[in-house]
Parts: structure tokens; C-alpha cells; sequence
């Protein structure tokens, strides 16, 4: 008897800057449970929704899960560079976008990076970099982190269709430890190694994606 198997979807793993895929690229890279895409967005949310809908509307992305990641600034006191976010949703000017799979991100992000802070909550996304009262003021609306792109990466995936997304990013600079300009991040070693190590996470929840829902 022949049993037929259908294809796995694919995993698109977006992020904004050179050294972030330099980082995952660098990652381990086996344990995958189907074909994997890392794309470099470019900064910003304009940049991200190009990039992510016309890569997504490759047929061989079709029904791809989407995980929107990279370094990210922590609103909350207390964090620090190297600590991750998970992301129970992303919001910004068009509204709330809700990830998939968060309780299992944490569980496997706390094995793949031991030692590590992970948070939840709402990620905003923003059009410039934030500083200051700015950061003050999102976190009063309860957002715990701000990025540039993972808001608009998740939004554009699902208005492009139907994909499972999460946004997983690492504090590389936090309220405490805020950074004078953006290509500080080069010297975020920390926050480089966490990234690094955050892809057999990645996988896991790209495999629970594909299992029989009960």
C-alpha cells in the first residue's frame, strides 16, 4: 500500500539587518522539519512589507509559516541586552496582529538558550527609532518591546494569505542599557550569540505547525 505525503510548508525566518542574518546563518541549521528561507528585509516597516510580500508571493512559499525576528529594544525596567521577546501579538498603526505557538516558543527558547530571560507580551512596531519618553509612553500602553519591521512582516503575511506567524526578537538595548545609535549593534556580542542560538526553537514550533490538529 502507497502512502502519499504532501509537501511540508516551507519556514520564512525575516529579519532587517546584515548582521542578523549573519547570525542565524551561522546558527545550527540542521533539525529542520522542512525547506527553510532566511530573508534580509532591509530597516523599516516599508522595507519589510515589500520584501515580505513579494518573496511570499513565490508559489513555493505558499501557506509558508513566518517568524519575524532580530534585535529589538525592551521598554520594561529590569531588562537587559541578550534577554528574548516573544511576541503574544504585534501592533502598530493598522492594529494587532496575534502570533501562534507562543508557550511553545518560550518552552523551547528557555532549552535552546538556558540561562536566558524570555518575556511575553505585546510588540509594537514603529517607523523610526525609538528613544526616551517615547519608550516610556509605549510602555504605558503595555507594549514590553519596539521594533521597526516585525509588526509589518506578520501584517503582511497574513493579509498575503494563510500563514501561521510569530515574532521572536532579542533586547539588544533596554532602558538601563539604551544604545547611542543604531550600528552600536555591531558591538551587541551578547545579543549576537542569542540570536545565534535561537533557530532549533524556530524549528520545533515550525514542526508543531505541522502536526494533526486534534
Amino acid at each position: 500500500m502507497s502512502t502519499t505525503h504532501e509537501p511540508v510548508p516551507p519556514l520564512l525566518i525575516a529579519c532587517a539587518l546584515g548582521i542578523e542574518k549573519l547570525a542565524l546563518r551561522s546558527g545550527d541549521r540542521s533539525g529542520a522539519a522542512g525547506p527553510v528561507t532566511v530573508l534580509r528585509t532591509g530597516m523599516g516597516p516599508k522595507a519589510a512589507e515589500r520584501a515580505v510580500g513579494r518573496t511570499l508571493a513565490d508559489r513555493r512559499l505558499q501557506g509558508a509559516a513566518v517568524i519575524a525576528t532580530g534585535f529589538c529594544a525592551g521598554l520594561a525596567p529590569g531588562m537587559h541586552p541578550g534577554d528574548l521577546v516573544v511576541a503574544e501579538h504585534t501592533v502598530d498603526e493598522r492594529g494587532s496582529t496575534p502570533c501562534e505557538g507562543t508557550e511553545l516558543l518560550v518552552k523551547e527558547l528557555v532549552k535552546a538558550v538556558p540561562g536566558r530571560t524570555v518575556h511575553t507580551g505585546p510588540l509594537t512596531g514603529s517607523a523610526h527609532v525609538v528613544r526616551g519618553h517615547e519608550r516610556a509612553e509605549l510602555l504605558a500602553k503595555g507594549s514590553i518591546a519596539v521594533d521597526m519591521e516585525s509588526a509589518a512582516t506578520l501584517h503582511t503575511a497574513r493579509a498575503g494569505g494563510s500563514h501561521p506567524v510569530a515574532a521572536v526578537r532579542v533586547v539588544v538595548d533596554a532602558p538601563e542599557h539604551e544604545l547611542v545609535r543604531i550600528s552600536t549593534v555591531r558591538g551587541g556580542i551578547s545579543a549576537f550569540r542569542v540570536l545565534r542560538s535561537v533557530l532549533p526553537a524556530f524549528y520545533e514550533w515550525h514542526r508543531s505547525l505541522l502536526l494533526p490538529r486534534r
